[in-house]
């Protein structure tokens, strides 16, 4: 059965509920000696935010503040977490747009076997539909989809 899902995604935004989703992947990719492939997505840094944080940054590293550089740092820990876990072979992916188009795009572009995902917990009314990232990854993907129950 391992063979089924050699390739495993996971999503995270840095939440508290991506956190329990790629929390799920590290122990699957380890029972099933998967690869682990943790993909975030961020916008481009708005012309408002960058020159308020450059001025308070020494000038050789005002180039590094920007979205990118905060997915890039929240990545190597998601990396680092599931290399100390055991995780054989993890691969980190910073993409610029949608997170759901981020997610399916890697999960094409490594012929993933399963993309491992939270739901995304919402309230009242609402508890019955998922969040707008779960949504679209479910019905788009190119592979399975695990949605964990985050909430």
């Amino acid at each position: 059965m391992s063979e089924a899902f050699s390739s495993i995604v996971v999503g995270t935004d840095g939440s508290d509920t991506a956190a329990k989703a790629v929390e799920h992947a590290i122990v699957l990719a380890l029972a099933l000696g998967s690869s682990l492939e943790i993909v975030s997505a961020y916008e481009p840094a708005s012309n408002q935010r960058v020159p308020g944080q450059q001025t308070q940054a020494p000038h050789d590293l005002q180039w590094e503040l920007s979205p990118r550089s905060d997915v890039l740092a929240l990545l190597a820990d998601a990396q680092t977490v599931a290399a100390e876990a055991g995780v054989g072979q993890v691969e980190t992916h910073a993409r610029q747009g949608d997170a759901a188009d981020a997610i399916l795009d890697v999960a094409e572009e490594q012929a993933a076997d399963l993309i491992v995902i939270g739901n995304k917990g919402l309230t009242g009314a609402r508890r019955f539909l998922l969040g707008s990232v779960p949504n679209k990854v479910s019905h788009h993907a190119p592979c399975s989809v695990l949605i964990v129950r985050t909430s």
